[in-house]
Parts: structure tokens; sequence; C-alpha cells
């Protein structure tokens, strides 16, 4: 879809920047990670400084490790526009959980911001440097508890409704 561009269209592009991350990240889809960077982005996240192939490179098989999964909620988002840059600021919370249960490193919640510096090139926006920035972290050890009853799960694969669902109507 091809619109006219406009301060709405250019603020609704760039928070949808924010979320093709989010969900590619949740779901281990990092393509469309890649999708949300310009081919020259540049990440800072916790232990990680570089390209944006190298972030892929590095947090991927971090995250194909885990034996439980992430997600991430987005919630204050403030695009400030300067033509075809634009500053970002997306305030969120990330959950992970994990095995073993026990461990802290893998079950925690922590409260984050993504500073980006996007950029409107080849008639897309995109981040072109992102600081993940990690305000707190808390330990959620022992706070996960099993499903009460049979339902609709997640997963990191085609089992996953929404992949379910992408894949009927894009048929």
């Amino acid at each position: 879809m091809d619109e006219a561009r406009s301060e709405w269209s250019d603020r609704r592009q760039i928070h949808d920047v924010v979320l093709r991350y989010c969900r590619g990240i949740d779901r281990l889809d990092f393509d469309l990670v890649r999708s949300a960077y310009h081919p020259d982005a540049v990440d800072h996240h916790t232990g990680f400084d570089g390209t944006v192939d190298d972030y892929l490179a590095w947090v991927e098989p971090k995250l194909r490790a885990r034996t439980g999964a992430t997600m991430h909620i987005v919630a204050n988002h403030l695009v400030d526009l300067f033509g075809d840059t634009a500053i970002s600021e997306t305030y969120g919370t990330s959950v992970h959980w994990g095995e073993p249960a026990d461990s802290a490193r893998a079950n925690f919640t922590s409260g984050v911001r993504f500073v980006d510096h996007m950029e409107y090139r080849d008639r897309r926006w995109a981040i072109a440097e992102r600081w993940a920035v990690r305000e707190w972290t808390k330990s959620d050890v022992g706070l996960h508890v099993p499903r009460e009853a049979e339902g609709p799960t997640g997963s990191r694969d085609d089992r996953d409704p929404l992949i379910r669902l992408q894949r009927r109507f894009s048929a």
C-alpha cells in the first residue's frame, strides 16, 4: 500500500517499525527484525554494540537456545520529526521466561526504552541507529505458574496462531 506522505503517516509508519521489531524478536522471525533496520544500521544493546548484521548474529543464537520465550510490550511512544529524520522514543516492558525455572538469567522482566534514530530512505522508515536502554530489571524466578486449562498457546514456529492465520490469508 503506497500512501502520500504526511506527518500522520510518518508517525504511523515509525510506530510500525517498532512493532515489527518486537514481533520479530518474540516470534524468532529475524527477517522481520531486519526489516525494522536500514542495512547500514547500528544497534546498542546491553552487552552488544555494532552493525545490524552483527546484532542479528549475536541475538539469534541466544534466543533460539532459550527453552522459553520473550514478550516485548510497547507503551508510551513519542516521535520528533525532522523531515526525513526522526527521533523515536518507546517505553516498554520486556518479559523473558525459560529453563531452568530457578534461573534469574532465564526468568526476568526489564523496563526498556528504545531510543531510535529513524530515517526515511528508499520510500520507507527504518532504524538508522538504536539504543536499547535497560532502565531496570527484576527477577521473575518462582512467579510463573502452569496454565489452568487447555487453550491456545504461543509457539515460535508454524504452530503459532498468528503464523497459521497469516498463511491462511496469504495463500
